[in-house]
């Protein structure tokens, strides 16, 4: 203390080292990734029924030959039980096929690739500086929080979804990496947004809401129970693809070609259930629609995401349920023409996400960034209810860890 009598040290540059590193490599990712999605996306029509499938040959061909990269489950499964670490042996396979999964249009964001490579980094960092224990999965942490935060915008958000996403049920389990994870994001996004200039605002631009009176708070409940109703629904939906494509005998690549196939068919009648919804759900909220349209298209939404994901295809699912949670709510806002339709849209964004995933902290902070939406509370409100009502087996198996009990309530 008498060398140094601040609470800065150099373990701060070393979490802002990281979060530079991760800013650079996230920068790279999306201006690659936004030149193949100028690429892909003027193909339409029945041209669909050949480029998807083709482009799912590819994604397959790049994992059997550089192997499987896994999903979000590894990643959490490393993180509880390979001491914290990341191997950077997957990356390769990843950055490669998510690249060609998202930008020919498969129902799934680059948040998944962004936190396992950007997490390894984290990893590598520590062992070159001889990090061990908690100093070590503090260090992954805050990559995987980096990854997050720069496709999201919200550095604090970002940050509690990469600790919430850990666990099913303590919502926060690695307090010591909290503060690291919020350095790191500060300086990843700080990073991105300078060398991409997509700017610092919200992504989706709402109707502005003010609270009227305490009945808005049982409104954002009611609709928190719709979205878990959906999440139910959506998980089950999601099993049922996977029993079937587990069926399926052969290589990779004929999963992921034969998942090609299921998107371009999905693509063709519902043009919107293509790619992963950041510029699509800028549509749903200005454009007119009907409720049965919303309805249909939120179904359909669903079925993309699950062939996607269990069809081999590589992507997060949060942006995707953000986009089927605001169709359901501008649906819900049509036949009740007195409800608010940002407040209906945007709860039942948080309840389905957080029904899926368990983050409800971190989903209202980003749904608060990503719309604009400034009044925190109906998201939670929204978010909490959406946490009780999921499955008492968590949607991401490895969130529950290995022999880990299931509690009944007291």
């Amino acid at each position: 203390m008498k060398q140094n009598p601040l609470v800065f040290t150099r373990s701060v540059l070393l979490w802002a080292s990281l979060g530079i590193i991760c800013g650079l490599f996230a920068s790279i990712y999306w201006i690659i990734l936004s030149g193949m999605i100028q690429f892909f996306a003027p193909i339409n029509g029945l041209s669909l029924l050949f480029v998807m499938p083709l482009a799912g040959l590819l994604i397959g061909l790049v994992i059997a030959r550089l192997g499987n990269p896994g999903e979000i489950g590894l990643i959490i499964d490393n993180i509880h039980l390979n001491k914290g670490r990341l191997a950077t042996r997957e990356n390769p396979s990843m950055i490669l096929s998510s690249l060609i999964s998202i930008a020919s249009g498969g129902s799934a964001g680059p948040e998944s690739p962004m936190v396992q490579v950007t997490g390894s980094v984290g990893t590598w960092l520590a062992d070159r500086f001889q990090l061990k224990g908690e100093a070590l999965r503090s260090l992954s942490i805050a990559g995987m929080a980096s990854g997050f935060t720069v496709l999201f915008g919200a550095p604090l958000g970002g940050t509690f979804f990469a600790l919430e996403i850990l666990h099913h049920h303590h919502v926060v389990e690695y307090y010591e990496a909290i503060l690291p994870a919020i350095v790191a994001s500060c300086a990843s996004y700080t990073i991105f947004a300078a060398i991409t200039q997509l700017g610092i605002g919200p992504i989706w631009h709402f109707p502005q809401y003010n609270i009227d009176n305490i009945d808005d708070f049982a409104q954002a409940m009611l609709y928190g129970i719709v979205g878990a109703v959906v999440g139910w629904f959506f998980i089950i939906v999601f099993r049922k693809c996977e029993y079937l494509f587990e069926r399926l005998r052969g290589p990779i690549y004929l999963r992921t070609t034969l998942a090609g196939l299921g998107l371009g068919i999905l693509a063709m009648g519902f043009p919107l259930t293509r790619y992963f919804g950041e510029y699509q759900l800028e549509e749903i909220v200005e454009g007119t629609f009907t409720t049965t349209f919303l309805l249909q298209l939120a179904a359909a939404k669903i079925l993309a995401i699950c062939i996607t994901v269990t069809g081999g295809w590589r992507g997060g699912i949060i942006i995707p349920l953000f986009f089927t949670g605001a169709c359901l709510g501008k649906a819900i806002a049509l036949v009740y023409p007195e409800s608010n339709a940002a407040l209906a849209m945007i709860c039942l964004m948080a309840s389905l996400n957080v029904t899926v995933t368990r983050t409800p902290i971190s989903t209202t902070l980003l749904l608060s960034k990503l719309t604009g939406f400034s009044t925190l509370t109906p998201i939670l409100f929204a978010s909490m209810v959406g946490f009780f009502l999921a499955p008492r087996i968590p949607f991401i198996a490895s969130q529950l860890k290995a022999n880990e009990p299931i509690k009944e309530a007291d």
